[in-house]
């Protein structure tokens, strides 16, 4: 179902601008009406327009000019020109300025209203298209996580159970008042463990996996943005607010909102996000306006919250709310042969992104990745194999190649050095032909972001480099993939 329209309706004819603001207000949209370009100008600096509607002559002003001054703002809702003097020349001066469609006076009220609807469901793309943009699709929807533990097949049947729960407002749909508006499922897990690929495989295990999958880190989102990213911003709420902004929540209206790292919301959100999951219902920074959502919430988190709730810095209701359903997620090391599996998949990845030649793992590496304990559980081992599928000669991975030893599963996670060095091995082999600067630039970027999960301001101060000189970076050395993957883990 369409969703209604703001419309702002500039019209110096007083009888013509009754009569449209009428009939559309009659047709469930609002309609502010204005009889100048000023008293315009004056109205969409104060409140938010979905599309504007404008007569071309007004007065000494022409409504084309506003058409250009609205684009060069940055406003992004429709536009449509109307005049009693319709040309091809206005027409096409309309049209290269941003307006959506122009309408001949007199102006059939049935053609402006089948044009409404026409740029509200523009629009609605438009917003799915930059959320697909923005935040990753589930790739590879009907395919499982991989691993064939009895553990991890237990946790991916869980999964894929919770998977079927529907995506619905319980107060709104069912009457419901107790137990909260939206479904919430938790997954815990040590660093690295795989609790992004869980998610993703959740949703793309329910009835509907085409609908909106929004990857929310909250240790990434600024401390002083994060309320208005997650549930949205009105024009002018704060000094940076030019326009009206949908909040991810909104984004994810019929899908799944993946909260990564939930831990880490401060306290005054956290709030904020109990109220949501209860009530069903969202409101944007600066709006007095509830919206209600539909939609999945998928938490996740390395961190004991039960500590953090003794130690104050996660609220106990909130954990309550989000625990109902719990998920927790085997380390690597627990997984018996998985890492072998997942190991001999990540070079098969590789080869294909690289067009490398075929790259199996020799006997005796299997042997030593299954004997490696992996603190770091799938980040780390992804972090090995790149490197020695990028670092072998010829078409078989070594032990020698894959720089770990083994450890106990008592013992402390490995530091950057000696995760990646063995005694009496260098990092790289100039034995065999010569390694370049932009090489090693290229894996100390992505340790980096390994060890930030993914936070590219983060990585970039790890490495003495400016956040966008390390964002040119990952263009140039075509690693965008590498990244993605190091975020969704």
């Amino acid at each position: 179902m369409l969703r209604l329209a703001t419309i702002l309706l500039i019209e110096d004819d007083e009888t013509l601008r009754f009569t449209i603001a009428r009939a559309m207000s009659k047709a469930g949209h609002k309609v502010t009406d204005v009889e100048s370009l000023p008293l315009a100008r004056e109205a969409f600096a104060s409140g938010s327009f979905d599309i504007v509607l404008t007569d071309v002559n007004l007065g000494s002003e022409s409504g084309i000019d506003f058409v250009e001054e609205l684009r060069g703002q940055g406003y992004r809702g429709g536009v449509v020109v109307m005049t009693a003097f319709a040309t091809v020349d206005d027409a096409v001066r309309a049209m290269k300025l941003g307006a959506d469609d122009y309408l001949a006076k007199p102006v059939r009220l049935e053609e402006l209203k089948i044009i409404t609807e026409r740029l509200l469901e523009q629009q609605r793309d438009s917003r799915h298209l930059r959320l697909y943009q923005r935040m990753r699709q589930v790739a590879h929807a009907n395919e499982r996580p991989i691993g064939q533990s009895p553990a991890w097949l237990k946790t991916i049947e869980l999964a894929e159970r919770l998977a079927k729960i529907p995506v619905v407002n319980r107060t709104e749909d069912y009457g419901s008042e107790s137990g909260g508006a939206i479904t919430t499922v938790l997954i815990t897990g040590e660093t690295g463990s795989g609790k992004g690929v869980l998610a993703k495989h959740l949703h793309s295990s329910s009835d509907d996996p085409k609908q909106p999958f929004v990857h929310v880190n909250c240790t990434a989102l600024p401390a002083t943005l994060i309320e208005g990213e997650l549930f949205g911003h009105e024009k002018g709420a704060f000094t940076d607010a030019k326009e009206v902004r949908e909040g991810l929540f909104e984004m994810a209206d019929g899908g799944t909102i993946f909260l990564d790292e939930i831990g880490d919301l401060p306290l005054e959100l956290q709030a904020k996000l109990l109220a949501v999951l209860e009530e069903g219902k969202i409101r944007r920074v600066g709006s007095a306006k509830e919206s209600t959502i539909r939609v999945r919430v998928l938490a996740a988190t390395n961190r004991d919250l039960e500590k953090c709730v003794a130690e104050g810095t996660f609220r106990e209701d909130l954990l309550y709310r989000i625990n109902a359903f719990t998920i927790r997620l085997p380390s690597l090391r627990d997984r018996g042969e998985d890492a072998v599996l997942i190991a001999q998949n990540l070079t098969d990845r590789l080869r294909r992104e690289y067009g490398m030649s075929a790259i199996k793992l020799n006997e005796t590496a299997r042997r030593m990745i299954a004997a490696h304990q992996w603190p770091g559980n799938v980040r780390e081992l992804f972090n090995v194999i790149q490197r020695a599928a990028m670092l072998c000669e010829g078409e078989e991975i070594k032990p020698s190649d894959l720089a770990i030893r083994a450890r106990s599963a008592s013992a402390e996670p490995l530091g950057a050095a000696e995760q990646f060095s063995v005694p009496g091995e260098l990092l790289f082999d100039f034995d065999h032909g010569p390694h370049t600067a932009e090489e090693v630039e290229r894996l100390l970027m992505l340790q980096a972001l390994e060890h930030t999960r993914g936070n590219v301001s983060k990585a970039a101060r790890l490495i003495g480099m400016q956040r966008s000189s390390f964002r040119y970076r990952i263009e140039r050395y075509g690693i965008e993939a590498q990244v993605r993957e190091i975020v969704e883990r």
